[in-house]
Formats: structure tokens, C-alpha cells, sequence
């Protein structure tokens, strides 16, 4: 058993010794030194787009969002449309046409690499993206991919409600699981731009549904192992067995395509995670095994003069997958491995 950290409710406390100088070893399959999570983010269509055209078109069929302002990050106009100031009140057409790259090509660039070299990643998937463009959550599980949350927009929830993010937790489970062949609901999840209160209302939402004993949630960045944190929403009444936290990562990640600093070529994405893997397959021979994430857009490495990079990290991946250094798994299975091998103390 390990142990369950602190975090109070609604991040009410920090942990800041973690595991320590002695993180527990994960056990990977067959001896693996590093376990290497891929996620693809699905996020075109759920952005911010203005509507222009209210009360000219029914709300309910509109493929617009109807945000105050047009969609001023991770775009190809670089670190210049982050600048306070710069936002746009009206439609940003071109902006919304390099989104849609993302659903028309890029994704499916993307998802035949994972076919061809028989790997699978997680996909943190935006319910109105998935609303909008429903096909590729049975593409995605055809080729053995998970389907994971990435909340029902694309949006920071610290300016929601209560009551509205709630709302947009549920829409995005029924979404997904509803776009689903196989009627799956997502298990993990990922929003991102979360607020305080964010943790706590998946916790709720899947106490609801019965899920709580699948559920594991990656708003975090503060490891490379696993790990459990007390219930965030403690009752005398209801299950509050500890969440598991499988983080995510920032830095092996192609949104630094469209921050400054950041990657400019293919070949400096492909270095940087190679280096990140030698470095965590290095410990792992010493001893301490760990987990490695990699971020993906489906409108950014999707690009081919980025995608270039993926290939040959992809290709890299396999050399060591059958050296047998590399686990690749769905964050899923990563969640089910450590539950099984590392239930939590309490």
C-alpha cells in the first residue's frame, strides 16, 4: 500500500514533499522502465467562437458557441494573440478554419501514425467537440484508444458557477458516452483550466453515476508517478474512497509550439522527449521506474512540418518498446495496473 496525500478540500492545503527521495517502484509490465502515455487532445468545435447570427438561426442545431470573444490561445498566430487587449469581438473566421484543420486532418494524420505502429494513446476529448463531430470517439476506440474527458469546453471554469460547471461535467460524460459504439463512459479526466472546484465536482458526478472505483483524474503536473489523494469530498453518508491522480505533463507537450518559449521544429519536439525518455529509462535501470506523458493537438503536431517530429518520436518509442525499456499503455490501463499493485492505505 502507499501513501494517500492531503490536498484538502477544493485545494485548500499544497503537498509539497510528495513521494520524496523514495517513490514507490510502479511495477510495470514486464520489467518496463518507464510506462509512456500519449494523449491526443480533441478540442476543435469546443474553443471560443462567437455567434453572430443569434436569434437569425435555431441555438439548439448551431455549431457556434456564442462566447463573447474569439479563441486567443494555442493558435497559429503565436504568443501575439495572448496579449491583453488583443481579443476579438466579433468572428474570427480564419482562426476558427485553422481549429477545423485539427478535426479535418489533423486527427486523422494522427490517429493512422497510432494505427500503423500499433500503439494507442488516451484522447482528453471536449464534449462539444465530441457533440459536433461525434464519429471519432468510435474511430478512436476501434484502434484501441481511450476516451477520456477534457470537460465540455474549451474554456477556463474558473469564471463559471458552481451550478454551470456541474452542468458542464455532466453534459460532458453523456456526450461522450452517448457518441460511444460501446456506450463507454470516459473514466479519466482532464480539464485543464480547472478551477478550485473542479476536482471536487467530478468526484460528485461519478459518486452519482457509480464510477467512483474507475475514475482517475490528471489535473496535475507535480509528478511522474502516481499517486492517491483524500477523498475531495468527504461524506458519512456516501462512498469517499481516495482519488487516484495520474498527472499530466506541460512540457513534453506540442502546445509549446504556440507559447513563447517553445518549440519551432519538428526536430526539437522529437529531441526534447527523446532526451525526457533516455532520462526516466536512465533512473529505471537504477532502480526507479517511472511515467512519461506526451501532449498532442490534433490542429498543432497534426501540421506535417510538425508531425515530422512525432513520427520519429513514435519510432523512437518502439525501438525501446522492443528493447523492452517502454510500457505504452492508455492512461486507463495505467490507472488499473496502480490500483492493483499500489492500493491505497486507506
Amino acid at each position: 500500500m502507499v501513501q494517500v496525500f492531503d490536498q484538502g478540500i477544493d485545494h485548500s492545503r499544497r503537498e509539497l514533499p510528495g513521494y520524496g527521495a523514495k517513490p514507490p517502484n510502479p511495477q510495470w509490465p514486464n520489467g518496463a522502465k518507464v510506462c509512456v502515455s500519449f494523449v491526443l487532445n480533441y478540442e476543435e468545435g469546443g474553443e471560443h467562437v462567437v455567434d453572430n447570427h443569434k436569434g437569425k438561426s435555431d441555438a439548439s442545431t448551431s455549431t457556434l458557441n456564442g462566447d463573447e470573444h474569439a479563441e486567443m490561445f494555442l493558435t497559429e498566430s503565436g504568443a501575439a494573440a495572448t496579449v491583453p487587449g488583443a481579443q476579438r469581438y466579433g468572428r474570427n473566421i480564419g482562426l476558427e478554419s485553422a481549429y477545423e484543420f485539427g478535426s479535418h486532418r489533423g486527427f486523422h494524420r494522427i490517429l493512422d501514425l497510432f494505427k500503423r505502429s500499433k500503439l494507442r494513446f488516451t484522447s482528453w476529448s471536449i464534449g462539444r467537440a465530441v457533440e459536433l463531430n461525434p464519429q471519432v470517439v468510435g474511430q478512436m476506440e476501434e484502434a484501441g484508444c481511450e476516451v477520456a474527458s477534457h470537460s465540455w469546453r474549451w474554456i477556463d471554469y474558473d469564471s463559471l458557477s458552481e451550478e454551470e460547471e456541474r452542468e458542464h461535467v455532466r453534459k460532458a460524460i453523456e456526450t461522450i458516452k452517448k457518441a460511444s459504439p460501446n456506450a463507454k463512459p470516459p473514466i479519466g479526466w482532464y480539464t485543464g483550466r480547472q478551477s478550485q472546484r473542479t476536482r471536487r465536482i467530478v468526484y460528485e458526478t461519478y459518486r452519482e453515476l457509480g464510477l467512483l472505483d474507475q475514475l482517475y483524474d490528471s489535473d496535475a503536473y507535480d509528478e511522474d508517478l502516481p499517486y492517491y489523494i483524500k477523498s475531495p469530498s468527504p461524506s458519512s453518508s456516501q462512498p469517499s474512497p481516495p482519488l487516484l491522480v495520474v498527472p499530466y505533463t506541460l512540457d513534453n507537450n506540442d502546445m509549446k509550439f504556440g507559447i513563447t518559449p517553445g518549440f519551432c521544429t519538428a526536430e526539437q519536439f522529437s529531441s526534447y522527449c527523446r532526451d525526457a525518455l533516455d532520462v526516466l529509462i536512465e533512473e529505471g535501470q537504477r532502480g526507479q521506474p517511472k511515467m512519461m506523458s506526451i501532449g498532442l493537438h490534433c490542429r498543432i503536431i497534426g501540421r506535417p512540418g510538425r508531425f515530422k517530429g512525432l513520427q520519429e518520436f513514435v519510432n523512437y518509442v518502439k525501438e525501446r518498446e522492443q528493447a523492452g525499456d517502454v510500457w505504452v499503455a492508455t492512461r486507463e490501463e495505467i490507472a488499473q495496473h496502480w490500483r492493483k499493485v499500489h492500493p491505497p492505505s486507506e
